[in-house]
């Protein structure tokens, strides 16, 4: 596929939707990318907003990616990527991050793309959006959301 393409797993669309704020997502990334699983796991039987395309699999999963302890939206998402050759995926995992980057798929998490947000000047802070997140059980280490805030220059 030419041109910029990004696929996503589904936490990363339920954590900005729980914040309210969906529209950075869209403001990033225009169009979504998203395979079967995580629409079930998304969105149910509604259908999803229409910069987010579900895309069907062309090609069972890799016997690499199927041996992966990972959900099956994780799964589908990293074989999605592969095929779609995908600028990056949208994912935060740290297993299925594991796998995509042993596999040479690019990926960005919920904080990446708070931090490109606030680069691109569409937020002013990451720290309330991040707060946000942890306060709806999306865990982070200290040492993480430390750095999220120094590379944003929010550290005091």
């Amino acid at each position: 596929m030419n041109g910029v393409c990004y696929v996503a797993n589904s936490s990363p669309l339920i954590v900005f939707e729980r914040i309210e704020r969906l529209d950075l997502l869209r403001a990033l990334l225009e169009r979504v990318y998203i395979p079967p699983a995580v629409r079930q796991e998304v969105f149910g039987s509604k259908p999803p907003p229409a910069w987010i395309e579900e895309r069907l699999l062309t090609q069972p999963l890799a016997a690499r990616i199927v041996a992966a302890r990972l959900g099956a939206g994780e799964r589908e998402a990293i074989a999605l990527a592969l095929e779609m050759q995908a600028t990056e995926l949208v994912i935060d995992d740290l297993a299925a991050r594991r796998l995509a980057q042993s596999l040479g798929i690019p990926i960005i998490g919920c904080f990446g793309l708070l931090l490109r947000a606030k680069h691109r000047k569409l937020i002013s802070a990451v720290r309330p959006l991040m707060e946000a997140m942890q306060k709806d059980a999306f865990r982070i280490s200290n040492d993480l959301f430390k750095g999220i805030l120094i590379a944003a220059g929010e550290w005091e």
